[in-house]
């Protein structure tokens, strides 16, 4: 640890972690093992970071929330093991609402990225440059957002789900596709990520067939789901896009059926 850098007191730093000239690790902040702080990083009050993590120059993690509502409560942010925080990204902590913001295991958050508060994002996810979320966004496991993605308040990105660079996500994208084109719609199934983390090719068969149903044959959405319930194999990814459908409040994105869409 280099004498420039400032370490508070309650601060908990684990085993072997490197703190680099300038760095500011603030009050009860927690860094676990082999972790990396690089110069200029700025880490305050309820970060909780895993192991084995780096956090690059002009990081900002656990600010307050951008949020009028905040009143300062004692809130966190919960950064799993092997994740990366690359330069100039920015972390708020959670609000009363929800108490925490969470980034999962071995995921890379690049450079100038805002993660808003309360924003739960899953395991081994990929958040590329300038990609922005606003507060109360939940992404599950293996999402991938290209660059300059903005993603609306409260919206749900499923698993194993692609979003082209530059999009605007206001609706709910379901699990395994790709998402572009504005207003954002469906583009088709994340096949290659899929295949590239060992997804059968029958069950990314399957995961076609359910979205051409729900996406391309223009029926309407209640229609869609019973079609897709009694009509395709019983299988634990056709279980999870019809539970998230049902209970994508806000709505899902657009398909592409000229006759009509889904949202």
């Amino acid at each position: 640890m280099s004498n420039l850098s400032y370490i508070h007191p309650s601060a908990k730093i684990g085993s072997n972690v490197t703190i680099e000239p300038f760095a500011y690790i603030g009050n009860g902040v927690v860094i676990g093992d082999n972790c990396w702080i690089g110069p200029n990083a700025t880490i305050l009050e309820g970060a909780r970071i895993g192991k084995n993590c780096k956090i690059f120059p002009n990081a900002v993690v656990s600010a307050i929330p951008q949020d009028l509502k905040f009143k300062g409560e004692m809130t966190t942010v919960e950064i799993g093991d092997n994740t990366t925080i690359r330069e100039c990204a920015t972390v708020n902590r959670g609000t009363a609402e929800n108490q925490k913001t969470v980034i999962g295991r071995n995921c890379l958050i690049m450079a100038y990225c805002h993660v808003a508060h309360d924003c739960v994002i899953g395991n081994n996810c990929v958040l590329a440059n300038c990609v922005n979320l606003a507060g109360h966004v939940r992404m599950e496991d293996f999402v991938i957002c290209e660059g300059l993605v903005a993603v609306q308040q409260f919206i749900r990105i499923g698993a194993h789900s692609f979003i082209a660079g530059g999009s605007l996500v206001r609706k709910n994208v379901p699990p395994y596709v790709k998402a572009a084109r504005e207003p954002l719609s469906y583009v088709g199934v994340n096949s290659v990520g899929m295949k590239r983390r060992g997804f059968a090719q029958e069950s990314i068969k399957v995961i076609e067939d359910i979205y051409r149903v729900l996406f391309v044959k223009g029926y309407g959405l209640s229609t869609a789901l019973q079609i897709v319930e009694e009509e395709m194999p019983v299988t634990s990814e056709k279980e999870a896009i019809l539970s998230f459908v049902r209970n994508s409040q806000n709505g899902i994105m657009k398909g592409l059926a000229t006759n009509g869409s889904v949202g």
